[in-house]
């Protein structure tokens, strides 16, 4: 948000400095990240001086211009300047820019230098109005009154002055402070912990009278929930006009564009006391009345830029008796908004449920300074003191009569919060002793009311403007911001109580071990929106989505179930800036959702959320070279990478298996990654047609694995050490003719399930289909590496364990010996 500094200071009297302000707001949480010099006219008239044209006769060498003499009043002889404007005349005050000047026109800078003109020297330049920026006339030179003093500098003259724009950062919770006197409320209470002097003033409104006790446009409010207070006030005979310079310089500095007198005092209200307002031609309200309800479901409705909008039931309006004028809290409609001809106004100043208008704006995707700060809680104690402040300055610019009282609907006026407060936890949490009296006067700055006292704990009441302010650590975050955090000591020593390690930090232990392990493989860490496209889990099954109520846009609708398509994103973007070589990897959260138990009594039972680790590769494994072939990558070199992470683990060898997953709506081949007692993951080729839904002409590998279930599973192994063993391992080899149904993977467990203590490995290492084999069959040349750790084995010992082997081979897979 822009503050402007010379506004800022309007209603607080202060002497410090722009830099010196924008440090202190930072040090009671308004963070000002930026002061930026501001100056109502570019280069603030800086060397431009009034002067005085003593002679003017025609140039003897042209039809069109004039040889002048001008004092500027330095006491110097006076400037010849050669002028072509037809209104020069001698005896004029002129404003004149001497040898030096600099003038902007738009981005360029004109540096006034000595010239000859047509013979003749010229020592400077009589100026008009759009060659210094203060009009756009390029008529004639300015000239000035009679009394205009040669010499003077045209700063001093016009009353140039430069301000500073304030960058602050307003923290969400801190709405009290979107304004330009809810930060000079704040910086006052700062001042005055400080002890420096300062005094706080706040607009008055004592002057305010109704002119005419008749001609009020009646209000009914339908929906008081959503509009727990309305205030109203009409005028007649108002002037719709340009705003004087004050008030659009004001409205300019921050950014604003100035549009008219009305609609500009309703934006200077609004920035000034952080309350909006909005203002209706009266004449266009049908009826005579303003009725606050919601709108039929689908009402077409267009607002002040133009675009025809579709209404929900839900969305607040403020209508007349007949039709929709304005969405409440959010947008002004393009039918009832104030023009030049204008000549009634009604003034609305009211307090909108936050809720209504968070949703009415996030479902028409608008976000205006009206909406940002209903969102967040407008003061409902405030809306007759904005509209008598914005009638005052309506009669002040625009001329007019207030008739009518102001209608004022609140029926159930807004509580101060009370909050129970003791010395001792303001110490506590503070970590230092603060005076009583200190937070007694803290507390009475930030204006916040001390109701009842004991010697150990204060009863208050919160200023309604704070909806931040309901517990009494708020009150004390208020408190310490106010003291100052730099004024609290740090102890030279610092004690800390570790805990033993809990679960979460095994997990984050083991999760960064096998991210250092993946980005030591190669691969790249990305991380991708949890909220992602519906269209991705439309087919085939039905979506088992999370939706969101109020999606931010249709891309971002619901929550994902896989990590694959975020990486199928990030692939695509990188294939089409030429990377295509890629190895990704990336830890998040997936959410579920089971239609089944909607109706269950906790709401939340058909939800659920789980950690999964997924992995991508495309491209290339090696480029060709000198020394080695290019080569592509493979699922067969992913699954090498998804056994490295399960043996990291603790829970490879015999406790993983992998099995052939016969149909898998994501990809066009894949494996389950099983445990003897659950499914953790799978890998596979990713669906040819979801690549091309990503434009992605290439195959992907990719693996998911259920983070949660491997962290069950890590919790029961233990490990154990060994020493290397001293007896040597045996190899012996089978060539097996198997039905081609057979993995190799059933082979492997088969045997190690069948001979537990000597086997040690089994490896595949040739695979033949083809001629001289039986239909349906293949042949797997296989070996396995026995061994024992306590002597050296014997022929005996192999061959009893390889008979062993053969014949579980034999009886489970029907296997067969070439």
């Amino acid at each position: 948000m822009n503050i402007s500094y010379n506004w800022l200071k309007e209603y607080l009297q202060f002497d410090l400095s722009p830099q010196e302000t924008a440090d202190a707001l930072t040090s009671i949480g308004l963070e000002t990240g930026g002061v930026n010099e501001i100056q109502s006219v570019k280069g603030g008239l800086d060397g431009l001086v009034i002067g005085e044209v003593l002679t003017c006769v025609p140039h003897p060498d042209s039809d069109h211009l004039r040889l002048t003499t001008v004092n500027i009043g330095n006491g110097g002889e006076p400037l010849k300047i050669v002028c072509g404007a037809p209104n020069v005349a001698a005896g004029q005050k002129v404003v004149v820019a001497p040898v030096g000047t600099k003038l902007y026109f738009g981005d360029d800078t004109v540096t006034i230098k000595r010239s000859r003109i047509r013979g003749e020297e010229s020592f400077g330049m009589i100026c008009a109005e759009d060659e210094i920026g203060i009009g756009s006339s390029h008529e004639g030179i300015i000239v000035l009154p009679e009394e205009a003093a040669a010499g003077t500098p045209a700063k001093e003259y016009y009353n140039i002055k430069s301000d500073w724009v304030l960058e602050t950062d307003i923290p969400p919770n801190r709405i009290d402070a979107a304004s330009h006197f809810g930060v000079a409320r704040d910086l006052a209470a700062w001042m005055t912990q400080a002890g420096m002097p300062c005094r706080l003033t706040v607009p008055s409104v004592d002057g305010f009278a109704v002119d005419t006790a008749e001609g009020g446009i009646e209000v009914i409010v339908e929906n008081r929930e959503a509009c727990p207070r309305y205030s109203g006030l009409t005028l007649r005979g108002v002037t719709v006009k340009e705003s004087p310079d004050w008030l659009k310089n004001r409205l300019l500095t921050i950014g604003l564009r100035p549009i008219n007198n009305i609609v500009d005092i309703t934006n200077f209200v609004l920035h000034e006391t952080g309350h909006p307002m909005h203002a209706f031609d009266a004449a266009r309200i049908a009826g005579n009345e303003v009725v606050v309800r919601t709108a039929p479901e689908k009402t077409k409705f267009v607002t002040l830029d133009g675009v025809e909008r579709e209404l929900s039931e839900y969305d607040l309006m403020i209508c007349s008796a007949e039709r929709e004028m304005c969405i409440a809290g959010v947008f002004g409609g393009l039918e009832s908004g104030v023009t030049e001809t204008t000549t009634d106004i009604f003034l609305e100043s009211a307090c909108f449920n936050p809720a209504w208008v968070r949703k009415t704006a996030r479902r028409h995707g608008l976000s205006t300074d009206s909406s940002f700060r209903f969102e967040r809680g407008a003061d409902p104690s405030n809306t007759v003191y904005v509209l008598k402040r914005a009638a005052l300055l309506v009669k002040e610019l625009a001329g007019g009569e207030i008739t009518g009282e102001i209608c004022d609907i609140y029926p159930v006026p807004a509580e101060r919060a009370r909050v129970n407060l003791s010395y001792d936890k303001i110490n506590r949490l503070t970590g230092k002793v603060i005076p009583k009296d200190t937070v007694r006067n803290i507390l009475h700055s930030l204006e916040i009311e001390i109701e009842n006292e004991t010697a150990d704990a204060l009863v208050l009441r919160i200023p309604t403007y704070r909806v931040d302010v309901t517990r009494d650590v708020d009150v004390i975050e208020d408190i310490l911001r106010i003291y100052g955090y730099n004024n609290v000591e740090v102890s030279a020593s610092l004690k800390a109580c570790l805990p033993a390690q809990m679960p979460a930090d095994r997990r984050q232990k083991l999760q960064t071990l096998i991210s250092e392990q993946l980005t030591a493989g190669g691969f790249h860490e990305i991380l991708n929106n949890s909220l992602t496209k519906r269209a991705y889990y439309e087919s085939p099954e039905p979506c088992r989505c999370v939706s969101l109520l109020n999606p931010l846009s249709g891309d971002l609708g619901v929550m994902r179930q896989t990590l694959l398509f975020g990486g199928l994103e990030c692939i695509a973007f990188n294939r089409n800036r030429k990377q295509g070589d890629l190895r990704l990897y990336e830890f998040g959260n997936c959410y579920f959702f089971d239609a089944e138990r909607e109706g269950e009594e906790n709401i939340l039972a058909g939800y659920s959320e789980e950690f999964h680790l997924g992995l991508w590769m495309c491209g290339k494994r090696t480029h060709r070279n000198w020394a080695v072939a290019g080569e592509q990558s493979s699922v067969f070199e992913l699954k090498a990478h998804v056994e490295n992470i399960l043996k990291r683990m603790g829970i490879g060898g015999n406790r993983v298996f992998f099995e052939e997953a016969k149909q898998h709506e994501l990809f066009s081949a894949a494996m389950h990654i099983r445990t003897h007692k659950r499914l953790i993951g799978s890998f596979g080729i990713v669906s040819p047609a979801i690549c091309k839904r990503f434009d992605v002409d290439t195959e992907v590998f990719f693996a998911e694995m259920n983070w949660d279930l491997l962290m069950k599973e890590t919790d029961k192994q233990s490990v154990r050490f060994s020493e290397i063993a001293r007896y040597p391992s045996v190899s012996r080899d089978l060539a097996l003719l198997i039905d081609r149904k057979i993995s190799f993977d059933q082979i492997r467990q088969t045997a190690l399930r069948s001979e537990r203590k000597l086997l040690k490995q089994v490896s595949l290492f040739d695979v033949y289909e083809g001629k001289n084999l039986p239909e349906g069959k293949k042949s797997y040349a296989v070996n396995f590496l026995l061994q024992d750790d306590e002597k050296t084995l014997g022929d005996r010992q192999i061959d009893s364990a390889m008979q062993r082997i053969q014949k579980s081979l034999e009886n489970e897979l029907g296997a067969q010996l070439r």
